[in-house]
């Protein structure tokens, strides 16, 4: 097939686009690096079957030739991005979304959306179904991001339902890997970096509000499966183990043999108290579930830090 990923300068949308290459499919990747890293596809810019393209989608995309499908990655995905860009990162929900739809009705291309457990918000019913429709604080900071997500959803829906496009929603937990940036505000490559410089380890309130962490490659294998075999209904990818954030701190503490000590800061407003996805219909409806364990997926994440591989 011949696929456009979206935000693929970015930690998921790399990873994805040399996915896809394996797989055997042509790829164009399109990112306007706000906060994408051409580092991130170096190794993949000799590829004959990568074409990358340095453009906004939030702006009219144009795209020569038959597309297959539009894979949407587009959006700062941290706290520390969205809150500095959130502007764009409601622009790159709404109207990117729309422009990324488009292409897809015009290309009559399949269309899948990188949604997000943000959706959820402050989660009342834990573990979270795709069924609950979230506690999200419209007017809080990091609503910007919550909200476009949400909206994004919407969006993808309605040209579902109304144009009959071929659509899918993958609401993504926590994911981490090789190629997280250093400091882009994610609790596991903030606790990684500040490890492996002897730097006290920042946890905020008390460290035991809950997260679930799912390794990138799983998670990439449950996007193509998602892509391939799923439906347009939104679908839970994430890992039901459930840590509570002192816990993960301990851990890296372990495996990376610092001595830092924790230092405890307020809970940003809004942090959600927990997070775990209920992964029976992933399980279902693609066969999928995370295979990789998070201190194997840690080790695997602190070598690439360690190796200074930015």
């Amino acid at each position: 097939m011949r696929l456009l990923v979206t935000g693929a300068a970015g930690f998921l949308g790399s990873h994805l686009c040399e996915r896809l290459l394996a797989d055997g499919h042509r790829v164009i990747g399109m990112d306007n690096l706000i906060t994408g890293n051409p580092a991130n596809l170096a190794h993949l810019r000799r590829h004959p079957d990568f074409q990358f393209v340095l453009h906004d989608v939030t702006n009219f995309i144009e795209v020569p030739g038959p597309l297959d499908g539009v894979l949407h990655f587009a959006s700062p995905a941290s706290p520390a991005d969205y809150l500095e860009y959130p502007i764009q990162t409601l622009k790159v929900g709404s109207l990117g979304t729309h422009k990324a739809l488009g292409l897809a009705k015009a290309k009559g291309a399949r269309f899948l959306l990188a949604s997000t457990s943000e959706v959820y918000g402050d989660p009342r019913v834990h573990p979270q179904p795709e069924s609950y429709w979230g506690n999200v604080n419209p007017v809080g900071p990091r609503g910007v991001y919550d909200e476009a997500k949400r909206f994004a959803e919407a969006m993808t829906m309605a040209y579902h339902r109304y144009h009959g496009l071929d659509t899918r929603i993958a609401r993504i937990f926590n994911t981490y890997g090789p190629r997280m940036r250093p400091h882009d505000g994610r609790v596991v490559s903030n606790f990684i970096v500040q490890a492996l410089a002897g730097e006290p380890l920042t946890v905020y309130g008390d460290g035991s509000q809950t997260r679930s962490f799912c390794f990138v490659d799983d998670l990439i294998e449950g996007i193509v499966r998602l892509f391939a075999h799923g439906d347009p209904d939104p679908v839970n990818l994430g890992n039901p183990a459930e840590h509570t954030v002192r816990e993960l701190a301990e851990l890296v503490l372990r495996l990376t043999g610092s001595a830092s000590p924790l230092v405890e800061r307020p809970l940003p407003v809004d942090d959600p108290k927990v997070r775990r996805p209920d992964i029976t219909r992933a399980r279902t409806l693609l066969g999928w579930e995370p295979r990789v364990s998070l201190e194997e997926g840690l080790r695997r994440t602190i070598a690439f830090f360690r190796d200074g591989r930015r």
